[in-house]
Protein backbone atom coordinates (compact mmCIF):
# COMPACT_ATOMS: atom_id res chain seq x y z
CA UNK A 1 0.00 0.00 0.00
CA UNK A 2 1.62 3.41 -0.64
CA UNK A 3 1.90 5.68 2.13
CA UNK A 4 0.62 8.80 0.39
CA UNK A 5 -2.28 10.05 -1.26
CA UNK A 6 -1.76 10.29 -4.87
CA UNK A 7 -1.07 14.14 -6.08
CA UNK A 8 -3.21 15.80 -8.15
CA UNK A 9 -2.34 17.87 -11.18
CA UNK A 10 -3.06 21.93 -11.81
CA UNK A 11 -3.12 23.61 -14.70
CA UNK A 12 -2.84 27.17 -13.16
CA UNK A 13 0.73 27.65 -12.12
CA UNK A 14 2.28 28.32 -14.60
CA UNK A 15 3.71 31.79 -14.94
CA UNK A 16 5.34 33.95 -18.29
CA UNK A 17 8.20 36.33 -17.73
CA UNK A 18 7.41 39.82 -17.48
CA UNK A 19 7.81 41.76 -20.75
CA UNK A 20 8.78 45.59 -18.98
CA UNK A 21 6.51 46.86 -21.08
CA UNK A 22 5.68 50.87 -20.89
CA UNK A 23 6.79 54.47 -20.72
CA UNK A 24 10.72 54.49 -19.99
CA UNK A 25 10.98 58.64 -20.60
CA UNK A 26 8.18 61.08 -19.30
CA UNK A 27 7.30 64.09 -20.85
CA UNK A 28 9.79 66.92 -20.82
CA UNK A 29 12.36 64.45 -20.18
CA UNK A 30 16.02 64.48 -21.76
CA UNK A 31 16.48 61.78 -24.17
CA UNK A 32 20.02 60.81 -26.01
CA UNK A 33 20.00 59.53 -29.17
CA UNK A 34 19.17 55.60 -29.29
CA UNK A 35 17.16 55.64 -26.01
CA UNK A 36 13.64 53.79 -25.80
CA UNK A 37 11.38 56.11 -24.94
CA UNK A 38 8.10 53.82 -25.01
CA UNK A 39 8.12 49.78 -25.31
CA UNK A 40 4.62 48.93 -26.81
CA UNK A 41 2.64 45.83 -28.27
CA UNK A 42 1.54 47.34 -31.71
CA UNK A 43 1.63 50.92 -32.67
CA UNK A 44 -0.78 52.22 -29.59
CA UNK A 45 1.38 55.45 -29.42
CA UNK A 46 3.05 56.80 -32.85
CA UNK A 47 6.22 57.86 -33.42
CA UNK A 48 6.86 61.89 -34.45
CA UNK A 49 9.58 64.12 -35.10
CA UNK A 50 13.24 62.80 -34.34
CA UNK A 51 11.45 59.12 -33.07
CA UNK A 52 11.79 55.65 -35.00
CA UNK A 53 10.06 52.59 -34.18
CA UNK A 54 11.75 49.23 -33.79
CA UNK A 55 10.46 45.91 -35.15
CA UNK A 56 8.96 45.19 -32.04
CA UNK A 57 7.05 48.63 -32.03
CA UNK A 58 9.39 50.43 -29.38
CA UNK A 59 9.76 54.03 -29.90
CA UNK A 60 13.58 55.64 -29.24
CA UNK A 61 15.13 58.81 -30.12
CA UNK A 62 17.31 59.58 -32.87
CA UNK A 63 18.95 62.49 -32.23
CA UNK A 64 19.22 64.09 -28.48
CA UNK A 65 16.45 66.40 -26.78
CA UNK A 66 13.59 66.66 -24.46
CA UNK A 67 10.82 63.93 -24.67
CA UNK A 68 7.36 65.91 -25.97
CA UNK A 69 3.95 64.17 -25.98
CA UNK A 70 1.20 64.98 -28.30
CA UNK A 71 -2.06 64.33 -30.30
CA UNK A 72 -2.43 63.92 -33.52
CA UNK A 73 -5.78 63.09 -35.97
CA UNK A 74 -5.22 60.09 -38.62
CA UNK A 75 -7.71 58.44 -41.21
CA UNK A 76 -7.79 54.44 -40.57
CA UNK A 77 -8.63 52.49 -43.42
CA UNK A 78 -12.26 52.17 -42.70
CA UNK A 79 -12.73 56.29 -43.10
CA UNK A 80 -12.82 56.16 -39.69
CA UNK A 81 -11.06 59.43 -37.68
CA UNK A 82 -9.80 58.70 -34.71
CA UNK A 83 -7.04 60.43 -32.46
CA UNK A 84 -4.01 59.03 -31.90
CA UNK A 85 -0.84 59.86 -28.94
CA UNK A 86 2.38 60.64 -30.48
CA UNK A 87 5.87 61.28 -28.66
CA UNK A 88 8.83 63.77 -30.49
CA UNK A 89 11.90 64.71 -29.44
CA UNK A 90 12.29 68.36 -29.99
Amino acid sequence: MAHRKAGGTAKNLRDSNPKYLGTKLADGQKAQAGSVIIRQRGTVIMAGTNVSTGKDHTLFALKPGTVKFGTKRKTNFNGKTVVKKTVNVI
